[in-house]
């Protein structure tokens, strides 16, 4: 098959356009259509053509990687709208695929997480055990034994489901609970953590200081639109901290370049193994057993059509052809988003009371602004009204502390993660009430900072409706739906669906959501089984 020159999705941001016209595409019969080319149906796609199938990806953007990509907001700036850091990218998909030959270099936030105090104290949790043990000492030494006790639970439960090696349930079948409870051996401690506890249960079981308390709890709701007392949330924390990259146990990193560059990567490796990958193409219909249609009406043949759209999304796109149980299944998952991202271009880095200074250890790992328990507990209810609570909690990452690349000289960028929001406004709507998300969120993070809001030069702010129209996230729901507990492991929807030949590779698969790949692997693999 003659194509077009493309150029290399890690040189063009994602932008590759397409490989020859669309009705050009349509003449050749495929053995699988991926539809969406995010960064799990680029792994899927790759994997299948590795296999020796024909395999096309239809994008209806104008650039690869969905929620993981790379813009320019401003000029200069190589921004991360959505996803920004990398820790639970599967390893086995970075070994099979060789992503390291094509790039891929992170630095670890061995930093941990830094978190500054409203009386003026703080502590940082480093990835290093010996030393956040003595900050621990420093700062609530009655809770030693507790903060230990509390982080060998956690190990305990990531060494059980997710040992290293061919034991790692995330790898396909997903595992029910009985198997699950089966493989921790009976540690009532692990599996409340994995399935019961909500996540402010997990931390008064271990710790009594209320400002340490409070360091931990965000970490049990991120990107979950609910409150940290709800029952599973901890089990939330579990997730996020449940892989090794770099072979260290609960460590997060930043790709050099960008996270996009994870999905770019991808892109140019299964291009390599003969993927065909057209951007600027909206697929209209799925056609079960058949192949897909576009919005221009053109048809393309495949026995054979993989959705990393959210299931939302395929059920659109499915129409009447949509199974009704599979219809009520989809339709149960809730799918609506609480958090907000604030990029923010900064003419330097923030200068925390607590720690003074704008060049430090902090800025080289996470930083969590907190929030009380009551004010955790009301900021939901406030959001969940239709209103902008009066504080945030924040999580602040700085691609800039490690690579300066993405930004001209002198100049920082900020990423805000950021909860509770309305996805739906009792008066206005996210264009009216933009200003003033990004004014709360600002001064949320700027109480604890002497030069906060000043050294903001630009800033973008994205509700959930907006992540919805940027990448396709149906409710701006950044996992492709829940992840606590009871819509996890084998909740979670399957690869195959019950309409002929249609499978789902996105994070509304197990083994759930962030930036982890394989659940296009795993569903690569379910196809491969059946076809």
């Amino acid at each position: 098959m003659a194509t077009y020159q493309q150029p290399q999705a890690r040189q063009s941001l994602g932008r590759i356009g397409q490989p020859m016209p669309l009705q050009e595409l349509a003449t050749y019969r495929w053995d699988a259509i991926v539809v969406g080319a995010g960064h799990n149906g680029l792994t899927c796609a790759a994997y299948l053509a590795r296999a020796g199938k024909r395999v096309l990806v239809l994008e209806s953007r104008e650039r690869v990687g969905g929620a993981c990509t790379l813009e320019e907001p401003w000029p200069g700036y190589t921004v991360s709208p959505c996803a920004y850091l990398c820790g639970l990218l599967h390893p086995l998909v970075m070994e099979e695929l060789n992503l390291a030959a094509y790039g891929f270099d992170w630095r670890p936030a061995a930093a941990g997480m830094f978190v500054p105090f409203e009386d003026g104290s703080s502590i940082q949790l480093e990835e290093d055990d010996n030393v956040s043990e003595d900050e621990v000492r420093r700062f609530a030494p009655q809770d030693l034994a507790g903060w230990h006790a509390m982080g060998d639970v956690m190990r305990r439960a990531r060494d059980g489901v997710r040992p290293v090696g061919d034991g790692d349930l995330w790898l396909a079948p997903p595992p029910s609970r009985d198997q699950i409870e089966d493989r921790l051996k009976g540690d009532a401690e692990a599996i409340g953590l994995l399935f019961e506890w909500s996540m402010v249960e997990y931390v008064e079981r271990y710790l009594t200081d209320e400002r340490l308390q409070m360091a931990y709890l965000g970490q049990g709701v991120i990107g979950t639109n609910a409150s940290p007392f709800e029952k599973g949330t901890a089990s939330i924390n579990f997730h996020h901290s449940s892989g090794r990259q770099g072979g260290t146990p609960g460590m997060w990193g930043y790709v050099i370049g960008g996270l996009g560059r994870v999905s770019f990567i991808l892109a140019d490796i299964a291009r390599d193994l003969g993927v065909v990958i057209a951007t600027d193409a909206p697929v209209a219909r799925i056609l079960p057993g058949e192949g897909v249609e576009l919005l221009g009406g053109d048809r393309i043949s495949a026995p054979v059509v993989v959705s990393n759209a959210d299931p939302r999304v395929a059920l659109r796109l499915l129409g009447d052809d949509v199974d009704p149980g599979w219809r009520t299944q989809v339709e149960a998952v809730p799918m609506v988003g609480a958090t907000m991202k604030v990029s923010a271009a900064l003419s330097e880095l923030p200068n925390f009371k607590a720690r003074p200074g704008t060049d430090e250890r902090h800025h080289r790992g996470q930083i969590n602004t907190p929030l009380t328990k009551a004010e955790w507990q009301s900021a939901f209810d406030t959001a969940r009204a239709g209103k902008l609570p009066p504080r945030l909690w924040t999580e602040l990452y700085f691609q800039t502390a490690y690579d300066p690349s993405v930004a001209p000289a002198g100049r920082h960028l900020m990423s805000v993660f950021s909860q509770y929001v309305p996805h739906t406004f009792a008066e206005g709507d996210w264009d009216s009430n933009r200003a003033e998300a990004g004014r709360i969120a600002l001064e949320s993070i700027g109480r604890f900072c002497s030069n906060l809001p000043d050294a903001v030069v630009h800033h973008e702010v994205l509700g959930p409706p907006d992540i919805e129209q940027r990448v396709g996230l149906t409710g701006g729901q950044i996992f492709q739906g829940e992840i606590l507990p009871q819509y996890m492991w084998d909740k979670r929807l399957s690869y195959k669906t019950p309409m002929d030949g249609v499978y789902l590779c996105g994070a509304a698969t197990h083994p759930g959501g962030s930036v982890i790949a394989v659940n296009g692997r795993n569903a690569a693999m379910a196809i491969l089984a059946a076809n």
